[in-house]
């Protein structure tokens, strides 16, 4: 049995590699405007990302049914990226993705449902704008 981290290695070592084949796209504006382009084959999402990160790129990749998993932290999605830190990385490249989402499926006690991880994070947004509005 694989372990949780050597399935966020396993899966970070294909991101790094999308990267560096340009096969994939960093930060929010990039995978929003890939996304309005047609061109995300699935996202990988922080689990940790902002409020504001999350409410200007899940509604979007929901809408477009783009397929999100929720991955690594932001500290370990950005490292390798090249980055500080990311809130989101968007795969562009249909192989790299069935990888990606076949390394998470190898076994299902680590895959984290998207629809379930979408609206949390939806409702995360809209407590805190409620809150803010309230």
């Amino acid at each position: 049995m694989t372990s949780d981290a050597s399935i966020e290695r396993r899966v970070l070592g294909l991101i790094g590699l999308g990267i560096r084949a340009r096969n994939a796209v960093v930060g929010v504006e990039q995978v929003r405007v890939a996304a309005r382009k047609g061109r995300l084959a699935l996202a990988m999402v922080a689990p940790d990302a902002s409020e504001n990160s999350l409410k200007k790129v899940l509604p979007l990749l929901t809408a477009l049914r783009v397929r999100v998993v929720f991955g690594p932290g932001a500290a370990a999605l950005g490292a390798a990226v090249g980055r500080e830190t990311t809130a989101v990385v968007g795969i562009t490249d249909q192989a790299l993705a069935h990888g990606i989402r076949k390394v998470l499926e190898g076994n299902g006690k680590h895959v984290r449902h998207e629809a379930a991880d979408q609206r949390r994070a939806k409702e995360r947004v809209a407590a805190k704008v409620a809150r803010r509005n309230g």
